[in-house]
């Protein structure tokens, strides 16, 4: 047995569907493929605009320099981050001139530790930047208390969660906007891609600009006539309302989402079935496990373990190596400690997320994994801890 942390997710319908495209299309750039994967996208989450682009990263910095642009936020306004999440989620706040103001998490959920959250909004606060880590939808309810009476903008951040819910609501649909991947290890994949989701005209509009250098030809036709006469002595073809970037996807990607997004729910499903069995097993083992805490509508990412004990954590994820079962940490740990951020490092008590950081890995949960491996990883667990 051979347990990757992902394992080759595309079947052969989905290389039928890729051959059938490549032989019948004329144009591989963004067009038709990449609008019809937009709307079936926004039917399956439930919103009423979507914007591909070709990374979850992206659909974070264009979220971001969109919001500050939309609404007038200014250098060194501040947006509220968790300790632990993708970098890719702190990067763009400070590429757009933003601060990221770190608030530690919830180690057996992994929201925001909310007492502290409280006490870090500020008058410079614009938005929380809520990442629903590993599947885990996070606590919408305690950020909408924190923020009440506040002009602060939630946005999500749902890279690791497609499908998880709140009371039957899915994420993503929480706040202004919000954000996907369909990178290769995540739930469904176009290899790389990500997707930008909201409900205002407005901040679609301008993500749809951003997307591709600002270009006004990118938006929709209706729109096209009233640039055309506001700007006569320009091409239209050429005509840059806004500063933007190259994040457009290709047909092919598109192509590829089209055809994963049908099989979507019943991945989650497995996902979902093999985290209850882990959490079975675990279970036995909480004098030196963490035992997580999922909320209601999760939608598993992958199979973390927190020990109590750095020392029992290492030897643990070395017994589960020498069985061929691969770990990682869970995302990048504590992000404080990484050195780029070296300036935050002290400006937020982190004692959750340096758990998570110690003691904490997590490892592949997919479509492929089956009663199998858990069978397998339970018979590790027993000889590991005698019993």
């Amino acid at each position: 047995m051979f347990w990757k942390l992902q394992e080759d997710i595309l079947d052969q319908d989905d290389i039928g569907y890729l051959v059938d495209f490549i032989k019948t299309t004329k144009r591989f750039t963004q067009f038709t493929k990449v609008r019809e994967f937009e709307e079936v996208w926004s039917k399956w989450q439930g919103c009423k605009y979507s914007v591909y682009v070709n990374s979850g990263s992206s659909a974070n910095l264009i979220l971001i320099s969109a919001m500050k642009e939309l609404y007038g936020w200014r250098d060194n306004d501040e947006v509220i981050v968790p300790t632990v999440t993708w970098v890719t989620n702190i990067s763009p706040v400070m590429q757009m001139g933003l601060k990221p103001v770190f608030v530690d998490i919830n180690p057996l959920n992994f929201s925001f530790d909310f007492d502290q959250l409280k006490e870090r909004i500020t008058d410079r606060t614009k938005a929380i930047f809520v990442t629903h880590l590993l599947g885990f939808p996070s606590g919408i309810e305690g950020i909408k208390k924190a923020v009440a009476e506040r002009d602060i903008k939630i946005l999500e951040d749902c890279c690791e969660s497609h499908g998880a819910h709140i009371d039957g609501v899915k994420i993503g649909n929480f706040g202004v906007g919000s954000t996907f991947s369909f990178y290769w290890g995540h739930h469904m994949t176009t290899v790389e891609g990500g997707m930008i989701c909201t409900e205002r005209e407005d901040l679609y509009n301008l993500c749809v600009l951003k997307r591709s250098h600002g270009l006004a030809r990118e938006l929709p036709q209706k729109h096209h006539d009233a640039y055309r006469k506001q700007y006569p002595d320009i091409d239209f073809n050429f005509l840059f309302l806004t500063d933007g970037f190259n994040f457009r996807n290709t047909e092919l990607h598109a192509a590829l989402g089209i055809t994963q997004i049908t099989k979507l729910d019943g991945y989650i499903k497995i996902r979902n079935k093999n985290f209850s069995d882990f959490l079975r097993i675990c279970d036995k083992y909480d004098d030196v496990l963490d035992i997580l805490q999922p909320p209601e509508g999760m939608s598993s990412f992958s199979l973390p373990f927190i020990f109590k004990s750095k020392e029992m954590k290492r030897r643990f994820q070395a017994e589960l190596a020498g069985n061929r079962i691969e770990s990682r940490p869970i995302i990048s740990g504590n992000l404080l400690n990484q050195p780029f951020l070296r300036a935050y490092k002290n400006t937020c008590k982190a004692t959750s997320a340096e758990l998570v950081d110690k003691n904490g890995f997590y490892i592949g949960n997919n479509q492929f994994v089956n009663s199998e491996k858990l069978d397998a990883l339970e018979d590790i667990m027993k000889k590991f801890f005698g019993r």
